[in-house]
C-alpha cells in the first residue's frame, strides 16, 4: 500500500488566463499537470478537477476527480472531494500530499521535505520568505475523515488557509533564491516561468 497519494489541484477556470484550464498550458515543451504529476515523485495520484467534465482529461493517466455538490468550490472542495475517494478505498494512505497544478518549479525533494516536517502534526504547508501557498500540504488522511461530510453541510472551514489553522497544521519553511512555488495566474505570471525555464 502506498502511504502517500499525490493530489494535484486542477479545477480552477483560469479566467484571469482568458478561460484557459491550467493543466493544458505548457512550459518548456512539457503541460503543467505532466510536469507537476513527475515532480510529486508518487505513482499514485488523483487530479482534482473541479467542475471540468472528466472526459476533458482522459489523455491523462492520473485518476481524475470531480468536486462533490456543493456550494463549496476552490481547493478546498477539491481536497474533500479526493478524501471521499479515498474513503472508498480497501485501503486507505496515511497522507494526501496537494499541490496545485500551476506549480511548474515544484522541487523534486517536495514530498521528502513535507514528510519530514510533518512530525505528529495533522497537516504541514509551505513557506518560503513572507508567502505561505495553502495548496502545497501534506494532510493526514484520518485528520479529514469528516471534511466531504462537512463541506456538503455548509459547515467546513471556507478555505484551505482556515482549515489549516483549524487543524494545528504546521509550516516547513524553504529557503532557496528563487521561490520554487511560484504559480501560474496571469499572462505575466506565464511570461516570467517561461523566461526562467528557458534560463535553466
Amino acid at each position: 500500500m502506498n502511504e502517500t497519494v499525490g493530489l494535484i489541484l486542477a479545477g480552477g477556470s483560469g479566467q484571469r488566463l482568458g478561460g484557459v484550464r491550467k493543466a493544458d498550458l505548457k512550459l518548456g515543451g512539457t503541460r503543467l499537470l505532466d510536469r507537476v504529476s513527475a515532480s510529486t515523485g508518487l505513482a499514485d495520484v488523483i487530479v482534482s478537477i473541479g467542475h471540468h467534465p472528466p472526459s476533458t482529461f482522459s489523455k491523462f493517466e492520473s485518476v481524475v476527480v470531480p468536486d462533490l455538490t456543493t456550494e463549496t468550490g476552490g481547493p478546498l472542495a477539491g481536497l474533500a472531494a479526493a478524501v471521499k475517494h479515498l474513503s472508498k478505498r480497501a485501503q486507505t494512505p496515511e497522507f494526501i500530499l496537494s499541490t496545485a497544478v500551476d506549480v511548474p518549479f515544484l522541487p523534486a525533494n517536495f514530498g521528502c521535505r513535507m514528510r519530514n516536517g510533518i512530525g505528529s502534526n495533522a497537516a504541514a504547508f509551505v513557506q518560503w520568505g513572507d508567502n505561505f501557498y495553502p495548496t502545497n500540504a501534506l494532510w493526514r488522511l484520518r485528520t479529514l475523515a469528516d471534511l466531504p461530510d462537512r463541506v456538503q453541510r455548509g459547515a467546513a472551514p471556507k478555505n484551505l488557509k482556515r482549515l489549516l489553522q483549524e487543524i494545528g497544521a504546521v509550516p516547513v519553511t524553504w529557503d532557496d533564491a528563487f521561490d520554487p512555488f511560484s504559480n501560474v495566474n496571469t499572462l505575466a505570471d506565464l511570461l516570467e516561468l517561461t523566461r526562467r525555464i528557458d534560463r535553466n
